[in-house]
């Protein structure tokens, strides 16, 4: 008797100290902002500098199947980010290469090289919300790689969800005017932020005449070398039928960068 007296002690003094974790839990989200969720996001550790593989599966209405293999690096000059993407394979894609550098207060500077017209072409700020190479992300989406574009929206909390049985606060994103709509392909974005990690695990995008355009999730994540990262992105596009997914593997934060390798030169000569 004594014996299970104790143990509903103990169940009851779990119990309270829970039920308290979550109504400081409860009590802090209410004090979030939408715009600080999305800031929590940009600040979350992502190393100085990774290297990764990362395969493109293009997926139509139909079920077929195009696959890419490219190889990646990303490194940061401070709040300054540079990624380049290389095309492995197959042959008719082997060379194609993108780089961008992406400013913190300025536009962002972004190149692809075709090998078929063997020249870099620049994209422009108008382009940014242009389909990248086949698959349903934007360049815009490229280049943010996870991070949210802070300057391009109005941020409002919206409420909060469970997401893959993660806690996660659900933030509206609108552009702030019609010209960036316009440019990003987007009238208005759901991000669900995973409340322990800072990361994005669903979003869902409308266009500019509010149609449901896409949902993009992400899987798959888990520590490596000690940082919290993606190993699967899924695209579905409700306009086209058209899905996308990106598979990372190999991915290595710990060997560092060198800065030629984010070069116009490096675009040109590729791996």
């Amino acid at each position: 008797m004594k014996h299970k007296k104790n143990l509903f002690n103990q169940l009851l003094v779990i119990s309270i100290s829970t039920l308290i974790w979550v109504n400081l839990a409860l009590a802090e989200s209410d004090q979030l902002s939408g715009l600080e969720i999305a800031q929590q996001v940009n600040a979350r550790d992502e190393g100085e500098a990774v290297s990764r593989n990362l395969v493109m599966e293009m997926i139509d209405r139909r079920g077929k199947k195009r696959v890419r293999e490219t190889r990646g690096f990303r490194k940061y000059y401070g709040a300054e980010k540079r990624t380049i993407i290389f095309y492995l394979q197959p042959k008719n894609v082997r060379k194609t290469a993108f780089l961008t550098y992406d400013y913190p207060q300025v536009d962002d500077d972004q190149w692809l090289y075709l090998p078929a017209m063997r020249k870099v072409r620049r994209i422009s700020s108008s382009d940014r919300g242009d389909y990248f190479l086949g698959t349903d992300f934007t360049y815009e989406d490229i280049k943010k790689e996870g991070k949210l574009g802070i300057e391009d929206y109005t941020w409002r909390k919206i409420g909060e969800e469970i997401i893959d049985d993660h806690h996660s606060y659900i933030v509206e994103a609108i552009p702030i005017n019609d010209e960036v709509a316009k440019e990003l392909g987007y009238g208005k974005v759901i991000y669900s932020v995973d409340s322990n990690i800072w990361m994005v695990r669903q979003a869902k995008s409308w266009d500019i005449r509010g149609n449901a355009l896409k949902t993009v999730h992400t899987r798959d994540i888990y520590q490596v070398q000690n940082i919290w990262t993606a190993h699967t992105l899924e695209v579905s596009n409700h306009k086209t039928g058209h899905n996308t997914r990106f598979l990372f593997s190999d991915i290595d934060y710990s060997t560092g960068v060198t800065d030629d390798v984010f070069t116009q030169q490096s675009l040109r000569r590729g791996l």
